[in-house]
């Protein structure tokens, strides 16, 4: 039911040590006497995995929840809970232990790795809560060498005490194990969720400055209040409740387009001008030509835009068709937001493909090497034929040396390998699986984009 060694090591960066506790004349060192006793932990934190989560240290909730003994009891039968620890096989089940500066809590589950270490200290596993909340607490937690008290079984014990509010639970810490599939519009949080996926959000809005609220990972009023006015400026008609798909891809496409350089126009240059001309064109305001003069055509343009955009009321106006500063930085909101658009329609329609793929099953999802047999194996020939690096009659379901070199073909072409000797040459591993899948995704993207659904 706990994360191995090997995971731990991975996740945590330092050991912490809480202060320790004084023996006293009624406190044994080490030793369970006749009663209450001090002795020496390494303490860690452990999480119950649910389906659906952004993120997972083994990359999926079957493999975290396979490393967590699936995370719903203790080795005893009790249904975890705040305040339940696994301790080695020497601690009676209801052993009380006071942890200073966390709580009291209760032995009631074993483990692998929950050990006498060389030192003579013992391992300590407590539970930090299930779901993201749960994975980020036991990241925080890290390890700890802590001198507690212990209470055996049978003597005079205190109330049990331990309270996860009090434990640090930043989300920003799970980000690195978000799944392959994880994301603003995959995860869709909704109002009243704690969660990685409204702290993306949260940074979303406020890296498009929509948010002037600290990122707390809780969707309440303050980001729904933002959210609403991030829809607004992109006529978006979805509720404000719960992030739909199509403001997921457009806050997704605003994210990609902060990355790149603003629009400069200039009225004092033939080159600004031009530019000018050409966002007005591209914006549906302007028809003349990309002269660089700054003419009649263009005038009657920049009217049309200010009318529109409530900058001027009629001809007369000051500044009306000109390109002064509130009229240029208007042009370039307005060339953003279309191109934030046209790129969110362009993530959706790569979304609905994918989940397309994924419904009907038709992409790969095994790892495969020479030997191999099955439908897996002909879907691997056939997306090798489709790119000429395999006859169409070696389609047979059957991984043979044809198909090893192939793939060992597709792999240098891809760059997932520096040379044909390289280590997993031929075999279709995670990083060749990976690429695989993208690539499949794109060319059929590409082919509804040519010429509509039909074509799957």
């Amino acid at each position: 039911m706990h994360l191995p060694p090997r995971i731990r090591s991975a996740l945590v960066l330092a050991c912490m040590c809480a202060t320790p506790v004084a023996a006293s004349s009624a406190l044994h060192f080490g030793s369970a006497a006749s009663g209450p006793y001090v002795k020496e932990f390494i303490v860690t934190a452990y999480y119950s995995p649910l389906p659906h989560q952004c993120c997972y240290v083994r990359g999926s909730f079957l493999a975290d929840a396979e490393l967590n003994g699936w995370g719903e009891h203790g080795a005893d039968g009790t249904p975890v809970y705040a305040g339940m620890a696994a301790a080695p096989s020497s601690y009676a089940y209801g052993t009380r232990i006071a942890l200073p500066g966390l709580g009291t809590v209760t032995v009631h589950d074993r483990g692998g790795a929950i050990v006498t270490g060389n030192d003579g200290s013992d391992r300590l596993d407590v539970w930090v809560g299930p779901g993201e909340g749960g994975l980020a607490r036991a990241l925080a937690f890290g390890v700890r060498r802590v001198r507690a008290i212990v209470y055996p079984l049978g003597t005079a014990q205190p109330d049990e005490s331990f309270d996860l509010a009090q434990l640090p639970s930043p989300l920003a810490m799970i980000q690195p194990f978000l799944t392959q599939d994880a994301s603003l519009l995959t995860m869709q949080p909704k109002l009243g969720d704690q969660s990685l996926a409204v702290w993306m959000l949260q940074d979303a809005l406020k890296s498009s400055g929509y948010l002037d609220h600290a990122i707390t990972g809780y969707f309440g009023d303050t980001t729904q209040v933002s959210l609403a006015a991030f829809m607004g400026d992109f006529g978006i008609h979805e509720s404000n409740d719960q992030m739909g798909e199509k403001t997921a891809a457009t806050l997704m496409a605003m994210m990609d387009r902060s990355r790149t350089p603003p629009l400069e126009i200039s009225p004092s240059s033939e080159q600004g001008i031009a530019t000018a001309q050409r966002t007005l064109r591209f914006l549906g305001y302007y028809h003349g030509r990309t002269d660089g003069v700054y003419g009649t055509a263009l005038r009657t343009a920049l009217l049309a835009l200010q009318k529109d955009q409530r900058l001027v009321h009629k001809d007369g106006d000051p500044g009306a068709g000109r390109l002064g500063p509130q009229t240029r930085q208007r042009i370039a909101a307005l060339w953003q937001r279309k191109l934030v658009s046209q790129s969110a329609e362009s993530i959706l329609l790569f979304h609905r493909v994918e989940k397309t793929v994924a419904d009907r099953g038709m992409n790969l999802t095994s790892f495969l090497s020479t030997g191999d047999r099955g439908q897996q194996v002909r879907r691997l020939q056939q997306f090798l034929a489709d790119r000429n690096l395999l006859p169409g009659d070696r389609v047979t379901g059957t991984f043979g040396t044809q198909t090893h070199d192939a793939l060992v073909a597709y792999q240098l072409g891809s760059h997932i390998i520096p040379k044909e000797e390289a280590k997993g040459a031929g075999v279709l591993g995670p990083a060749t699986l990976l690429h695989l899948q993208r690539d499949l995704v794109l060319r059929l993207y590409r082919m509804v984009r040519a010429e509509g659904w039909k074509r799957l």
